[in-house]
């Protein structure tokens, strides 16, 4: 199993507050007198644990890219179709202009409607994350607590 060093832990954890992933800050103190290089060895072999049992991982979660086309070009289907429109009753650059406009207006709509799919998206995919990462601290105190930590 391969371990993560405490900076790669902080790099996620860092990455995981700047995208508004991260669960709440958990405070460890160490109940038993522990080394600070005891306690960091504890926070990865609980990290790992926490991962393990859960599912969830912190660090995995941060480096996920989420990218997302958006369509364009509904303001020259418009045009095409206005042109056609316009050549069939003789006035092919009028129907152009009008079918341009139609499509800018269409794209606007479809644009709004798109958008408003995404952000609803975007919050159900939040809470989601949230949840799991709720999970994972959990998990994570549960693991320090049982090796002699207070957890917050």
């Amino acid at each position: 199993m391969k371990r993560l060093g405490p900076y790669v832990l902080g790099t996620a954890l860092i990455l995981l507050g700047a995208t508004d992933l991260a669960a709440q800050d958990v405070y460890v103190y160490p109940t038993k007198n522990q080394s600070a290089e005891q306690m960091s060895r504890d926070k990865e072999e609980c990290h790992d644990w926490a991962v393990s049992t859960t599912g969830v991982d912190p660090v995995k979660m941060a480096s996920e890219a989420q990218a997302k086309a958006s369509g364009s070009g509904a303001a020259l289907g418009g045009a095409a179709v206005g042109a056609a429109r316009g050549a069939v009753s003789g006035e092919a650059g009028a129907g152009a202009m009008q079918g341009v406009g139609i499509g800018r207006l269409v794209h606007a709509i479809r644009a709004r409607r798109q958008m408003e799919e995404q952000q609803q998206a975007q919050a159900n995919e939040q809470q989601q994350r949230q949840a799991q990462l709720q999970k994972y601290d959990r998990a994570f105190g549960a693991c320090l607590t049982g090796r002699g930590y207070t957890v917050q």
